[in-house]
């Protein structure tokens, strides 16, 4: 059974990660504008298109206090020819380096970190910074797709397809030496990791998941058990043997098509708006959030200015949610509602 209430509450306070101590109420938020990961142009322009949508705003409007770090630099080579069938290995393995560098310091900081993508690729980068100063996490991967491909498994070369397996020690052994990358290492067990929202798992990726035992969701699992049961089953898979930071890795494309069309790989069937931002917010009520990604954002591949804006608005609203906002709404305290005067006091006005 998972941990909840007063229980869980206690252990949380009485366990709390060095990570997590520090981080009140402090936001450091960091575009990623990336898409040498995948084929398709346009999702570099996903961190703008976040921020347009208010997600600063929304932050601050949630009593926290926000530091924009604006966007990385990223600098792409010229000449990166594929390694194997591994399309542009040096530009990724490049962006990943410095975006590793500075996650790892913001979250040294002492802030709860929030990576807008750009491709999923990203991740390698983004949770493995944050493992430099929290050796200790656990990521939560909500997606349609795996990306645990190796290098030998993937079928189109692609890296926002494979991120996960440069994270893992148990594939420590299939990856080979790709340039770009000698700068990382794999520093994630698999038991550490779960997988919510599959939908579209390559073969490689399935016999991946098998074989190593990792704990994952698919859609079908959601309608079998329903989100309340899948996310006490991955908390308490994560959480029950020792309350450590969570890393929360957000693809848009986990959310079905019709509310997040402006994303590259869409695959029917995904999750509903309201499974979604209960994922997050159980997510939130942990107290353990320590850095998440938001990746996918494609605006140039939305059919319309209205399908980007949903896309974007859908962004705000998951990160907004992961850091505390509730359906309930926030609202200034009262002390007592107001009586109503009597008749004399009414006549006397």
């Amino acid at each position: 059974m998972a941990l909840r209430g007063p229980l869980f509450r206690l252990l949380r306070t009485q366990l709390g990660h060095t990570c997590q101590q520090s981080r009140a109420q402090s936001v450091a938020v960091l575009g990623a504008p990336f898409s040498k990961g995948q084929k398709r142009r346009g999702v570099e322009h996903g961190p703008k298109a976040i921020r347009d949508a208010g997600l600063i705003d929304r932050l601050s409007a949630l009593d926290y206090s926000v530091h924009d770090f604006g966007d990385l630099n990223f600098h792409h080579l010229e000449k990166d020819e594929p390694y194997m069938d591994v399309k542009f290995p040096r530009t990724v393995g490049g962006a990943n380096k410095m975006l590793s560098g500075a996650v790892s310091r913001a979250v040294g900081a002492g802030h709860t970190l929030v990576m807008l993508g750009g491709d999923h690729s990203l991740a390698i980068g983004s949770v493995g910074g944050h493992a430099q100063q929290c050796p200790d996490l656990c990521l939560i991967w909500v997606d349609a797709h795996a990306d645990i491909n190796t290098p030998m498994t993937s079928p189109s070369g692609n890296l926002h397809g494979q991120p996960v397996a440069f994270m893992l020690k148990e594939l420590q052994d299939k990856m080979p030496a790709i340039p770009g990358f000698t700068w990382t290492k794999p520093f994630l067990s698999s038991r550490d990791l779960v997988y919510i929202g599959l939908r579209d798992v390559d073969p490689g990726e399935h016999h991946i998941l098998k074989n190593l035992g990792i704990q994952y969701f698919t859609m079908r699992d959601i309608d079998r058990l329903g989100i309340q049961r899948v996310m006490e089953v991955t908390l308490d898979h994560l959480l029950s043997r020792k309350q450590r930071p969570i890393h929360l890795s957000f693809d848009i494309d986990a959310f079905d098509p019709s509310l997040a069309p402006a994303t590259g790989t869409p695959v029917n069937g995904g999750l509903t708006y309201r499974e979604g931002i209960y994922i997050t917010e159980e997510i939130h009520n942990t107290g353990l959030l320590s850095a998440m990604d938001l990746v996918e954002v494609n605006p140039v591949l939305g059919a319309n200015r209205e399908a980007v804006e949903a896309t974007a608005s859908l962004a705000v609203d998951v990160i907004a949610s992961s850091l505390g906002q509730t359906r309930e709404g926030a609202h200034a305290a009262i002390d007592e509602i107001p009586s109503v005067k009597d008749d004399t006091e009414q006549l006397c006005l």
